[in-house]
C-alpha cells in the first residue's frame, strides 16, 4: 500500500463533500449572501429548491449528488490505478471515500462546517458502490413524497430502505459488513433530520405543494 496515495484520495474525497454547491450558486447567480439564512437555513438542494427555485435546485442536487459519486467511484479507482492498493481492497476505499464525501457535505471546511443534510450526496457514493439499490430507493422516495409530501420524510424513508437492502445479497456488493454501512448512514440521515423529526412531530413541518395541493 502506498500511504501516501490513501491519505490523498482520502482528503480528497473530503474536500470534494465540502464544496458548498447550495452556497455558492446563491452567492454567484442570485447574489444571496448566505441560503442558510433563508428557508429552513440548510445549505442542501432541498432548501434551494425552496429559495431559489426548481433550476437552482435541480444543479445543486445534481453537483452534490456527483461529489458523493466521483468520491466513491473514481477516488478508489486511481489509487488501483496508481498500485496504492490492491484490487480486492478496492470496495472498502470506496465505502471510506464515499463517507468521507458526505461528513464534508455535512461538515464542510469551506462553510463554517455547516453543510447540507447530505441526502444527495448519500444517493450519489449509492450509485457509486451498490447501484442496483438505487431504483429501490428512489421508487421509495417518490412514494413517500406523493403520498406525505413531506421531503425529510421521504429521504429519511429511502436512507432506512438502503439499509434494509443491504440484508439482501442480490443488492450488496461481495461482502456483507456492507449491512453496518447501511445501517450507519441511515442512522446518519435520521440525526441530520433530528430537527426536522421535531418538526413532523408538532405539525409544523413543510410540505411540498403538488398537483396544486398546498
Amino acid at each position: 500500500m502506498n500511504y501516501l496515495y490513501i491519505a490523498l484520495a482520502l482528503l480528497a474525497a473530503y474536500l470534494l463533500g465540502s464544496i458548498p454547491t447550495a452556497l455558492w450558486v446563491g452567492r454567484r447567480f442570485f447574489g444571496l449572501a448566505d441560503i442558510r439564512e433563508h428557508g429552513s437555513g440548510n445549505a442542501g438542494a432541498t432548501n434551494t429548491f425552496r429559495v431559489l427555485g426548481p433550476k437552482a435546485g435541480s444543479a445543486v442536487l445534481l453537483v452534490d449528488a456527483l461529489k458523493g459519486f466521483v468520491a466513491a467511484f473514481f477516488l478508489p479507482q486511481w489509487l488501483v490505478a496508481q498500485g496504492a492498493i490492491a484490487p480486492e481492497h478496492e470496495l472498502y476505499f470506496k465505502l471510506a471515500c464515499g463517507v468521507l464525501a458526505i461528513v464534508g457535505h455535512i461538515f464542510p471546511i469551506f462553510a463554517q462546517f455547516r453543510g447540507g443534510k447530505g441526502v444527495a450526496t448519500v444517493l450519489g457514493m449509492m450509485l457509486g458502490v451498490a447501484p442496483a439499490t438505487v431504483g429501490v430507493c428512489l421508487l421509495v422516495f417518490i412514494v413517500m413524497l406523493l403520498l406525505f409530501r413531506y421531503v425529510s420524510l421521504a429521504s429519511m424513508s429511502a436512507g432506512v430502505t438502503f439499509a434494509l437492502l443491504q440484508l439482501l445479497p442480490q443488492f450488496r456488493p461481495a461482502q456483507p459488513f456492507m449491512v453496518y454501512v447501511g445501517f450507519l448512514l441511515a442512522a446518519l440521515l435520521i440525526y441530520t433530520h433530528r430537527a426536522n423529526i421535531g418538526r413532523l412531530q408538532a405539525g409544523t413541518e413543510s410540505r411540498v405543494p403538488l398537483f396544486g395541493r398546498k
